[in-house]
């Protein structure tokens, strides 16, 4: 969870998260470079009071100019294509999980278990707490009544959707963000590698409430999950 003096990212549940990191760090290393350098560049320049008649015409700076910001650009655009395959990739979950925005609150149906007393899924609706009402330990803006409980170590596929306007599932921590669009249906996957309590907000402005319709994730073991979902009937 990121708090209020953080400035770098939430650390990684997943090893997508984890891979969005390091090509973030690396990135702003190569950024780095690039403006010390430019900047080392231009001040010469001004400082500098003489001409260097090299300069007015050099084919080889220009061939050197033209190079090494065409490797450095192949240098970040493979990391980046690799990320965009990992994203894209198929892979056969073992658990979905359906997501659907409301003003101003999220609710989750379980379509994989149905309940024994009816055709039903498991399902229930996910309301922040509001401030009056928090416990000792839970979070400001940031806590719900009924947290979203997933097994780590598992393939999990969650469906995003919307019954009124746009919103936006996200968990930074878990590497995941998705669109919930009314009348389409889109679906992101992820595995995390820890259990935990991980918290998310809505990525999309949504309407007077938008700030007030957080998202809890909470990964047990696979055993705990399923006492869980028992519960729930």
């Amino acid at each position: 969870m990121a708090t209020w003096a953080q400035f770098g990212l939430q650390d990684a549940a997943s090893p997508v998260m984890e891979e969005f990191i390091f090509f973030h760090d690396f990135t702003i290393i190569i950024l780095t470079f690039i403006l010390r350098f430019v900047g080392y560049l231009i001040g010469g320049l001004l400082i500098n009071r003489y001409v260097d008649k090299g300069l007015l015409e050099g084919q080889l700076l220009e061939r050197v100019w033209t190079i090494i910001p065409a490797l450095i650009l192949i240098q970040v655009a493979i990391p980046s294509l690799l990320l965009l395959y990992i994203l894209d990739e198929t892979i056969r979950c073992c658990l979905t999980l359906k997501a659907i925005g409301h003003q101003w609150y999220w609710s989750y149906e379980y379509s994989d278990f149905w309940g024994r007393l009816g055709s039903k899924a498991a399902e229930f609706d996910s309301y922040m707490v509001p401030t009056n009402e928090l416990s000792p330990g839970e979070v400001r803006l940031l806590d719900v009544d009924n947290r979203v409980v997933l097994p780590f170590n598992t393939h999990t596929r969650v469906l995003v959707r919307a019954a009124d306007v746009l919103h936006s599932w996200t968990v930074p921590a878990l590497g995941v963000k998705a669109d919930a669009t009314p009348g389409r249906l889109n679906q992101i996957k992820f595995i995390s590698h820890r259990p935990g309590l991980f918290y998310g907000q809505c990525s999309e402005i949504c309407g007077a409430n938008h700030s007030f319709m957080p998202i809890v994730v909470e990964l047990v073991s696979a055993a705990d999950f399923l006492s869980w979902v028992r519960s729930l009937d």
